[in-house]
């Protein structure tokens, strides 16, 4: 394509996004900007605001890597990789799409548990290894063309109202291998109720939940 026709693409088509070190550049309203900048486990607090958390795995193989991420893993050229998708979901809702990619190049010793992830959150085998160091984070918001967002459509028709949507990325590293995990957040995210609310909901069903286990033995 000429660079005069690169010009006249219209943004929300654009097939790559521009990633900034602010957060400023996601769009983000004040609340979801203190999810985006969070650097804890976003697993855990996913966990902390809701009653059942589930990795819901999409995929899991080698793939081409994108336009906009080969650079940022230190590759010359795209080129393929393993990559893994998943949504995460909170009591059933989709609440983050989750896309990493690990160059070809890692091995088994330097990201172990990668391949026999499964349904397993990645986040928490991250988070717990104490070998694992993060980089920074990076934020953009991704148009309607982005390959990111037109898987997001593919399981998720219903989010086709969005023309964009706030995401984070950054690499992990371990004994000199890269990762990078990308999170798109979608729009149930702010829907979700304070960790507190949870927690005091969890314990005033303890009580039930006991009686009725009692039930059940003594029937």
């Amino acid at each position: 394509m000429a660079e005069a026709e690169k010009q006249r693409v219209r943004p929300q088509y654009r097939r790559t996004a521009v990633w900034h070190a602010h957060s400023a550049a996601s769009g983000a309203g004040r609340l979801l900007k203190h999810w985006l900048e969070d650097r804890g486990s976003l697993t855990a607090r996913l966990v902390a605001r809701c009653h059942q958390f589930r990795v819901q795995k999409l995929s899991q193989q080698l793939a081409g890597s994108l336009a906009d991420e080969f650079a940022a893993l230190g590759l010359a050229q795209r080129t393929r990789v393993h990559q893994r998708e998943v949504i995460l979901r909170c009591d059933g809702v989709p609440a983050i799409y989750g896309h990493t990619v690990v160059p070809l190049s890692a091995t088994h010793q330097q990201w172990p548990l990668f391949s026999s992830l499964g349904e397993r959150s990645l986040g928490s085998t991250l988070f717990s290894d104490p070998l694992v160091r993060r980089g920074d984070l990076q934020f953009a918001r991704l148009p309607s063309g982005h390959p990111l967002m037109q898987r997001i459509y593919r399981e998720l028709p219903e989010l086709r109202a969005y023309q964009s949507l706030p995401a984070r990325r950054s690499l992990f590293w371990r004994k000199g291998a890269c990762l990078m995990v990308t999170e798109v957040f979608l729009p149930a995210v702010l829907q979700l109720p304070p960790a507190a609310v949870v927690n005091t909901i969890n314990r005033k069903q303890q009580p039930a939940l006991a009686q009725l286990a009692v039930s059940l033995n003594q029937a």
